[in-house]
């Protein structure tokens, strides 16, 4: 019976008994949940009903899922065709998967009325709780590695045999993430115009991002771009949070921010 929960850890692989489970995979899965968990506290902190936040976070995972699929199918049609359960079974959530994620929960939230930049911060600290997941699974699973480094700080990575210490970059990542948590759940728990803990989100979390990345093994050697793609992504988010932050600077401040309304806020 006892033999049944032994405990084996291997380079990327999870195995209890004769179950084998991806590292990254459960790690992600736990902080998901943790994530989608803590929307129903926040939700309340941007007033917003729990229900309905919940709902719309089911929606995008669910979205995530199948419209990364859907691309994995649409780039090798006749891939999916002899082996659909591989290609179904393959890692696949790539930027283009991620835009058009996003673009589908904007659509929903359009259409169930819900408020959009209350709902923004109050998914916010919840983003920073998944990137502090996702952050250390990288770690575990020893993927997304930093540059070589001399510091007395240098870790191994699994099955390098030639770069030797190098940065832990996923560790000063998953250590950012988890102050961007408290940060941006501080200023919820604050009163505040709709939108101030969204935008304090993006930039901040864009800019401690495009830094950070900068420490990590380049995506792809051989590429002529100055930057890597994720990068590219930090520097919009940088440039959509100061936008939207810029609205309020602008805005009449003469009376005091108030948590607004669920029905306050219109799209």
């Amino acid at each position: 019976m006892f033999s049944l929960l032994t405990f084996a850890l291997v380079p990327g692989i999870v195995r209890i008994g004769h179950l084998r489970f991806s590292v990254f995979g459960l790690i992600a899965a736990v902080g998901l949940i943790a994530a989608i968990a803590m929307s129903q506290r926040t939700a309340k902190l941007s007033g917003i009903p729990a229900q309905h936040l919940w709902d719309a976070g089911i929606f995008t995972v669910v979205a995530a899922l199948v419209i990364s699929r859907l691309l994995l199918v649409a780039e090798d049609p006749q891939a999916f065709l002899r082996y659909p359960l591989i290609v179904l079974s393959l890692p696949s959530l790539t930027y283009a998967g991620i835009g058009l994620t996003l673009a589908a929960t904007l659509i929903y939230l359009r259409l169930k009325h819900l408020p959009m930049l209350a709902t923004l911060d109050a998914w916010t600290p919840c983003a920073a709780l998944l990137a502090a997941a996702l952050s250390l699974a990288h770690f575990i699973e020893g993927t997304d590695a930093g540059m070589p480094s001399s510091l007395p700080w240098g870790v191994l990575t699994p099955g390098d045999t030639i770069l030797g210490r190098v940065h832990p970059v996923q560790i000063y990542l998953l250590l950012a993430a988890i102050y961007l948590f408290f940060d941006t759940l501080r200023l919820l728990r604050r009163p505040h115009l709709a939108g101030v803990v969204a935008a304090h989100g993006l930039y901040l979390g864009g800019a401690l991002f495009f830094l950070l990345d900068m420490l990590a093994q380049p995506a792809d050697v051989h590429s002529a771009n100055i930057l890597d793609p994720g990068q590219y992504i930090a520097i919009a988010c940088v440039a959509v949070g100061l936008f939207l932050r810029s609205r309020w600077f602008i805005a009449d401040q003469s009376e005091p921010p108030l948590r607004p309304h669920p029905l306050q806020e219109s799209f």
